[in-house]
């Protein structure tokens, strides 16, 4: 049987990943793998994770199961986080997942039972995983146009152009803010916009929100995905724990729905469930955990969110940085875009050519289709970045 079995493509991320480990070279900068890194390369453990952490080792008393949907307090917290008053509780349905990954995965089976013929519209570029994950389950998929690639903007009106083809009961794939790879979000009136369009096309929109926190703030990186929930009957709303929350390795994530009412909500949280059941049954607990104790303490919410405007304002102050080096360096603006880009990334608009000669002659790793993470950076790397640029022409 195994003798069978056919090699996948490597992840170029996590080859991308290894090659920066296999480096020799002291000076070398990893801007490749998604992950937050603050001015000494770590991946830091947040201060009201670690508070929490100590509270409930005090007081845990049992490693038993939760419930298939996970702990329903997590539920009730992430939906509030996400949604705040936008859409009536009633009507939502949602199930803890294994990361944000898991949540994307959960909402493809889930569109996969309720309409087995729909196409998703995914934006080009995206996140790598979105497309592997609809081609391994086997749905088929358009893609809509989204990034310019002179501007280093949003291709608003090609985005709308593509999306006049979709059909009622098509899902239509958003990112909730801090676009990966590009960094380029949608205004509030431009997800205005979408919201008609969806609503008069009847398309289901879903929005994968993994950076909530990282862009403009908590409240205002949610404004598109609660203006598409307090429009439209229904969406899917995919999110992720990893980022804003620091816990990578505990896999938090959950999956929501909104339903056009109480009754449909009852059924799709019954699926919900059953999904959970055949794929991994109980989701992780303690990062969840973790989350709930932090999201209803008022204490600990204050210094989470203190430390998470932290990290959003340095990210935000490494941008503007880059900008102005390599405004100075090539005396034009046409770098601006990377100070009014968003989240942790970015597409630099350097050819496959020039990134790897910015790897062989700087040691800088980033995605062969350009895209930074800017917290791979420092304030004592920027420099070399842009410098790097330069000399590879971009």
């Amino acid at each position: 049987m195994l003798s069978n079995l056919k090699e996948h493509p490597a992840d170029k991320i996590l080859a991308l990943a290894q090659a920066f480990k296999d480096d020799p070279r002291d000076q070398k900068i990893d801007m490749g793998v998604g992950v937050y890194k603050d001015a000494e390369g770590r991946t830091p453990v947040m201060r009201a994770i670690k508070a929490a952490e100590k509270q409930l080792w005090e007081a845990e008393t049992t490693k038993a199961y939760v419930g298939l949907i996970g702990d329903p307090a997590f539920n009730t917290a992430m939906r509030g986080l996400i949604l705040g008053d936008a859409v009536e509780d009633a009507r939502l349905a949602s199930a803890a997942t294994p990361g944000g990954t898991g949540a994307v995965r959960q909402a493809f089976e889930l569109l996969r039972l309720a309409n087995p013929d729909a196409t998703v519209w995914v934006s080009d570029p995206t996140w790598p995983n979105h497309m592997t994950i609809l081609k391994y389950l086997g749905i088929p998929t358009q893609t809509y146009r989204y990034f310019d690639n002179s501007t280093r903007a949003v291709d608003f009106a090609g985005m709308m152009d593509d999306l006049k083809a979709v059909k009622a009961g098509d899902l239509v794939l958003l990112h909730g803010c801090c676009h990966n790879p590009t960094g380029a979000n949608l205004s509030l009136a431009e997800w205005g916009v979408v919201a008609d369009h969806l609503s008069a096309t009847g398309a289901v929109p879903m929005i994968d929100i993994a950076y909530q926190g990282f862009g403009d703030g908590l409240e205002e990186d949610a404004a598109g995905t609660r203006h598409l929930a307090s429009t439209l009957p229904e969406m899917l709303i995919a999110a992720s724990c990893s980022k804003n929350f620091g816990i990578y390795r505990e896999r938090t994530g959950i999956l929501i729905a909104v339903s056009p009412d109480a009754g449909i909500a009852k059924v799709t949280q019954n699926n919900l469930s059953f999904l959970n059941r055949q794929n991994y049954s109980f989701p992780p607990d303690h990062g969840a955990r973790l989350v709930t104790m932090i999201l209803n303490d008022a204490e600990l919410r204050a210094d989470w969110q203190a430390e998470l405007e932290e990290v959003r304002l340095g990210m935000l102050a490494l941008r503007e940085q880059l900008a102005a080096e390599l405004r100075q360096r090539t005396n034009s603006d046409r770098f601006d875009f990377m100070a009014h880009h968003r989240g942790m990334f970015s597409r630099l608009g350097a050819s496959p050519e020039q990134v790897e000669a910015m790897r062989e002659s700087h040691g800088i790793y980033m995605i062969g289709d350009s895209r930074l993470n800017i917290a791979g950076l420092n304030t004592k790397t920027v420099p070399i970045l842009a410098e790097a640029v330069v000399a590879a022409g971009v």
